[in-house]
């Protein structure tokens, strides 16, 4: 049964109540209000009122102030996190999970590969990283051609019904830079199948503005090349793109330190996202909350407004009056 939750569709095993649909997004029914087809669910209702196919459901609740919430929507869907991480290199499942709770992130990038035939009760990342909890991004890291990156979606869509992705098809093995080309290809067949496309690029405006018409919902250029902690190499291309873009400006790949996610987020970008930064620091734990508040620190100096940059000094004392 397809349902469309606050914008974005969702697939559920029917049959299924209002109370049953919250027990099973880890909802509490008492601190919510539901609205199905534009009309109010009454709560005391919840769990005698069933759900059909293609309903379409508001499900609301407070929030504190009354200030417009900071928040970015990708393909419709508001995130608070403007931090994503990657679920790989770390040592084992329990540290992934700690570290992407400690960095706040509501969005994870998850790889697609084989089962493991030869022990299939080996753990799995669903099993300490959960996806009713986080939004799993199925990517197509390690793919070098759109036929591959295409492949490859269409299982990860198969496998957990995600129509949000990440687009990421590679060039050479030394580099990992985007092959354009092919990223332009496979993003044409993806978005014509319905998927919702976020793409790693090049930092060139003029193929990301490419992309943004193509309909992709997230521009995602690379920083430096993927792993290499460089930090942002280009900071006048990727303010370009920030400045021409009606879609959401993710920096991904070659983010080292907090200040890399800082120099992002004062650049305009809407979030950032990174993998190795976090997962090959000495400790991951501390790395991913010093990263969550760089990418804070950063959006809050963007909003703030810069000073200007002068050429000589300006004193910060009033000189009337001087002794």
């Amino acid at each position: 049964m397809r349902l469309t939750i606050n914008g974005e569709d969702k697939s559920f095993q029917e049959p299924l109540t209002v109370a049953q649909l919250l027990g099973e997004i880890g909802l509490d029914p008492a601190k919510v209000a539901v609205e199905r087809n534009r009309e109010i669910v009454p709560r005391s209702t919840y769990a005698d009122t069933p759900l059909g196919e293609g309903d379409r459901l508001e499900i609301v609740h407070f929030i504190g102030g009354g200030a417009e919430a900071d928040t970015f929507a990708v393909a419709g869907r508001p995130f608070w996190s403007r931090l994503l991480v990657g679920t790989g290199k770390y040592k084992d499942f329990e540290e992934t999970a700690r570290a992407i709770e400690a960095s706040g992130a509501e969005i994870v990038t998850v790889a697609v590969r084989r089962v493991n035939l030869t022990d299939p009760s080996q753990p799995m990342l669903v099993d300490y990283v959960d996806p009713k909890t986080y939004t799993f991004l199925p990517n197509t890291a390690g793919c070098y051609t759109a036929d591959d990156a295409v492949r490859t979606l269409r299982l990860a869509r198969e496998a957990g019904g995600w129509d949000l992705i990440k687009l990421e098809v590679l060039g050479d093995e030394r580099t990992l830079y985007p092959n354009m080309t092919e990223t332009l290809a496979a993003a044409e067949t993806l978005i014509a199948e319905g998927f919702k496309v976020m793409v790693y690029c090049t930092d060139d405006p003029i193929m990301a503005k490419r992309l943004e018409d193509m309909g992709c919902v997230a521009i995602m250029p690379l920083a430096a090349p993927i792993g290499s902690g460089l930090g942002i190499q280009n900071p006048v291309n990727i303010r370009l793109i920030v400045e021409q873009a009606g879609v959401p400006v993710l920096v991904d790949a070659g983010v080292g330190t907090a200040s890399d996610a800082t120099v992002a987020m004062e650049l305009g970008c809407d979030g950032v996202l990174m993998n190795t930064a976090i997962a090959e620091a000495k400790d991951p734990i501390r790395m991913a909350r010093a990263m969550k508040m760089a990418v804070e620190a950063g959006r809050l100096a963007y909003l703030a407004g810069r000073m200007p940059k002068k050429l000589y000094a300006d004193p910060s004392s009033p000189l009337a009056g001087l002794i």
